[in-house]
């Protein structure tokens, strides 16, 4: 047998038992998400989010908060878009397809998405829709549209890292009952602010540091309460908020924003070089200080200095 023979058979060998190994922590995986989800589902409406986290494919403990939610929460579909995915390996969404057959939708900007996406295992077992599209509160309506996502569906997971309050405020065409919502904790509890609508918004040009973007939790508050939710709760990370339709609320706590809101512990600013600055508390603050929000209370514009004062 030559040489060549015997290396492509002693590949073919090593990548089958790479197919059987990944088989098998997979396996392990979602037995491990199962049990979880048991028991964050048994935990009584009120609990506090924090005390459901758990993750398998999120990026913090979403996984284990929205396992809780949509035990407590009734749904006429079970149905989700979520946007600003990227591949969809970490998603809030994705280990409710993994463990029941949700319908999904996921939107990114990446112009490979469907080609990353189309080798996804679920693209094949889950009934998932991937589009890769650029979203603004322009398009955002009839992208869901036209996609087939219209009137009472179960989940929307919005994060953009900047225009997140526009373009939930624009969406008029679905009707989640529940809704997760990235917020920029650093700008505290009770300030209702946003950064300004730009259509191509986009942080890393916004500001250097990173710390420019989205909305304050009381912002998002401030638009669910006009949309007829209630806030019920943070991630212990103190980056999403959730938010349930108030007919579907049931037992489960409304929370003012003072009451959710989380100081976020990750450090991810940045110098004008691009080096991690590891700041933390209200010196995030002091960085921007000088940028543009908009009280969406009162549409007057103010500067990240008017938080410090």
């Amino acid at each position: 047998m030559g040489r060549a023979k015997r290396r492509r058979r002693r590949n073919a060998a090593v990548s089958r038992q790479l197919a059987e190994l990944h088989r098998i922590t997979d396996a392990l995986v979602e037995m491990q998400a199962s049990e979880h989800s048991r028991r964050v589902a048994a935990l009584p409406a009120g609990t506090p989010l924090a005390e459901c986290e758990f993750r398998t494919y999120s990026q913090f403990g979403e996984d284990g908060i929205l396992q809780h939610l949509t035990a407590h929460v009734p749904f006429a579909e079970r149905s989700f878009v979520e946007f600003g995915v990227e591949d969809f390996l970490e998603a809030n969404c994705r280990l409710l397809l993994r463990l029941a057959p949700w319908r999904g939708l996921v939107l990114d900007g990446r112009p490979d998405l469907a080609e990353v996406m189309g080798a996804d295992p679920l693209m094949f077992s889950r009934n998932l829709t991937a589009r890769s599209a650029f979203i603004t509160a322009e398009n955002i309506n009839a992208l869901l549209e036209e996609e087939g996502f219209v009137g009472d569906i179960g989940i929307l997971s919005i994060d953009v890292d900047g225009n997140d309050y526009w373009i939930w405020r624009a969406v008029k065409v679905v009707q989640p009952r529940i809704v997760v919502v990235e917020y920029n904790s650093i700008f505290g509890p009770d300030a209702t602010v946003s950064v300004p609508y730009k259509p191509d918004f986009y942080r890393g040009d916004a500001h250097y540091s990173l710390l420019y973007s989205s909305a304050s939790l009381g912002a998002l508050a401030h638009l669910a309460q006009s949309r007829g939710y209630s806030l019920v709760g943070s991630n212990a990370a103190g980056n999403n908020a959730f938010f349930v339709r108030n007919d579907v609320l049931g037992d489960l706590r409304p929370l003012t924003s003072a009451e959710a809101w989380v100081e976020s512990s990750f450090r991810e600013s940045l110098d004008r070089e691009g080096r991690r600055t590891w700041t933390s508390g209200t010196d995030r603050l002091k960085i921007i200080q000088d940028e543009v929000l908009i009280d969406v209370r009162t549409d007057e514009t103010i500067r990240v200095s008017d938080l410090l004062k």
